[in-house]
């Protein structure tokens, strides 16, 4: 073996241990809950810290409302003032995002869903129109099913209701969920492929806020790396429509007619429409999250599905089943 040869294989091998220390300390880093959004504080639960904020009256009817993967409560700040004049306006940041606590495990819908039980409890919020969004409303299902005297109304905004609607991937993002590289990248990860990254999220060419970009920094590789693989295996046990059906609670469903993250976007909706006899709407001009680039319309189609009369709440002929409504520029 000649001189070249070794030193090639010991840089490997210096390379290969250096990757594999990373992704150790990587993978095992975890951070306390502080508080990250004017108004918000830290609530001290049994199975997690999370941070959470509230608006408009605290004896008027809840709106909750669960944010995205790799998001924070701040995506909802263009709806929050047109809720909170009627309502009672609860953010929560989950594990692993935003100011809340960032453990070692624990992302799975069902265990976020379960936290978010807990703060709800510990709040007095009961009977909420629980709104999620992608990641949120898988939480907010999981919501509906674990603590159903939490809900009375669920909204999902741009999540697949089963694991068919995958949109493309490129290359960046392949790599930053494979192992030891995954790692190393998000130790170097700059502003700007972020900002790229995050693009998808919305319609095609939507300029992604700096606030954004800091909250994908703020969670950690931990929180990024196990969410998608735990909510793709909620969907896999039962899709959301199937499950929101069991719940028996009413169900509107929101998603962008730009969407890049959601493939066939009518037929995720036409899926809830018959399997959970949701109301669906597709709002025109945004993409992965119409809360973010469409917030008067979206706030105005939350508020109008909070404000429905209970009489026959969630009978078909009530919840104006199938409804596919564009939407376009109001």
């Amino acid at each position: 073996m000649g001189r070249r040869v070794k030193i090639g294989i010991g840089v490997a091998v210096a390379l290969l241990a250096l990757l594999v220390l990373n992704a150790l300390w990587v993978d095992g880093k975890t951070e306390e809950a502080e508080v990250t959004v004017p108004g918000g504080r830290i609530l001290d639960l049994p199975d997690g810290d999370l941070q959470v904020a509230e608006h408009g009256p605290r004896d008027a009817e809840p709106i909750v409302l669960i944010h995205c993967y790799t998001c924070a409560m701040d995506w909802w700040d263009g709806m929050v003032p047109l809720l909170e004049s009627g309502h009672r306006v609860v953010l929560v940041d989950l594990l692993g995002h935003g100011g809340s606590e960032k453990p070692s495990e624990g992302y799975t819908p069902q265990n976020q869903a379960k936290v978010v039980a807990e703060a709800l409890e510990r709040l007095g919020v009961r009977d909420g129109t629980v709104v999620g969004h992608s990641l949120g409303g898988s939480v907010a299902v999981a919501l509906s099913e674990q603590s159903p005297e939490l809900v009375k109304r669920a909204v999902i905004i741009d999540m697949p209701p089963d694991n068919t609607y995958h949109g493309a991937t490129g290359l960046t993002r392949r790599l930053a969920y494979t192992p030891l590289i995954g790692e190393a990248l998000w130790q170097v990860k700059p502003d700007a492929s972020v900002r790229d990254g995050l693009g998808a999220a919305f319609a095609p060419g939507y300029d992604v806020p700096d606030a954004f970009v800091d909250d994908l920094k703020r969670i950690t590789y931990t929180a990024y790396d196990d969410s998608p693989s735990a909510i793709d295996h909620f969907i896999h046990e039962e899709s959301l429509d199937q499950r929101m059906k069991a719940t028996g609670k009413p169900l509107m469903v929101l998603i962008g007619a730009e969407e890049q993250l959601i493939d066939e976007p009518r037929r995720a909706l036409n899926q809830y429409a018959e399997g959970a006899e949701a109301e669906t709407h597709l709002i025109a001009d945004a993409g992965h999250s119409p809360n973010v680039e469409r917030p008067i319309l979206t706030a105005k189609l939350v508020l109008r599905f909070a404000e429905e009369p209970e009489i026959g709440l969630g009978s078909p002929q009530h919840r104006a089943s199938g409804v596919h409504s564009a939407t376009a520029r109001q």
